[in-house]
């Protein structure tokens, strides 16, 4: 948003929670926008926002407080069903802070059947993936319920899942249920781990929240709730490198007494 608003001359008011990635913050700044650091959670800066639309006449681009957001997710459903040829995945595994990716998806599966371009009764399993530490979703999927409940406390290192009521909740509970999919909770520990297999075994340096859709496919796999012949799309929605952060807990800063284990100390001349 603060790219867009750079390119068409508009002003931009961000608000992101205090321990936000460096990253996000630098980027908001590098483009000119009013960048404001909030004590608290992302709920947190909403209701700040929905404050400012009514004292300010601010355009809220809040996720699904305006009705393109939905609209932009549902592409992720056209271009996944193009580049398979009109034939949809066994599975889908999404990481779910909003979740409105899903929400958009499912309603780009729908729209596709309407117009014929898919065979009815063919959509995928819709998995929903989040944090060990913030898991509303997940909990609301357990308990059979319709929506979820604000989740106290939440915490993890992958920021975008760091949602603790969703605001589009119910229907990402829909789309789980009527797709036969499942919610999962990953700790960060291992969605850090998988995050680091991903990019040594696949050159791929994905966002902790891709990373977590990782490592539940593989603990869905071992369940059995996916079968090794399923064809399986994972998404990731971000790089790497805006988490130097957290993945630099990984990869602590070595002495230079250990620089031969790791392959030499160069000095250059």
């Amino acid at each position: 948003m603060a790219a867009y608003a750079a390119r068409a001359g508009l002003p931009a008011y961000v608000f992101m929670p205090q321990d936000a990635p460096e990253g996000n913050k630098l980027e908001c700044v590098l483009y000119g926008a009013r960048l404001y650091l909030v004590d608290g959670l992302i709920n947190d800066c909403g209701r700040i926002v929905r404050e400012g639309v009514a004292a300010r006449g601010w355009f809220d681009v809040s996720t699904l407080r305006e009705p393109y957001r939905q609209e932009g997710k549902k592409t992720m459903g056209y271009e996944l069903a193009e580049q398979l040829g009109w034939e949809l995945p066994d599975a889908i595994i999404y990481p779910t802070g909003g979740g409105t990716g899903i929400v958009g998806m499912w309603k780009a599966f729908e729209e596709m059947e309407a117009l014929g371009w898919l065979a009815a009764g063919r959509r995928p399993k819709m998995i929903a993936v989040q944090a060990d530490g913030c898991q509303p979703v997940v909990r609301a999927f357990i308990e059979n319920e319709p929506r979820s409940r604000f989740y106290e406390g939440a915490h993890t290192v992958a920021s975008g899942l760091r949602v603790p009521k969703p605001l589009g909740d119910f229907l990402v509970l829909q789309a789980v249920r009527e797709s036969g999919g499942t919610a999962i909770a990953v700790s960060d520990e291992d969605m850090l781990e998988a995050g680091v297999q991903m990019a040594s075994d696949e050159g791929i340096f994905a966002a902790p929240e891709g990373a977590a859709c990782v490592d539940a496919a593989a603990r869905l796999l071992r369940s059995r709730f996916l079968k090794s012949s399923d064809r399986i799309v994972i998404y990731n929605t971000g790089s790497g490198l805006k988490y130097p952060e957290a993945y630099s807990t990984r990869f602590p800063r070595v002495a230079a007494s250990e620089q031969d284990k790791l392959g030499g100390l160069i000095t250059p001349r």
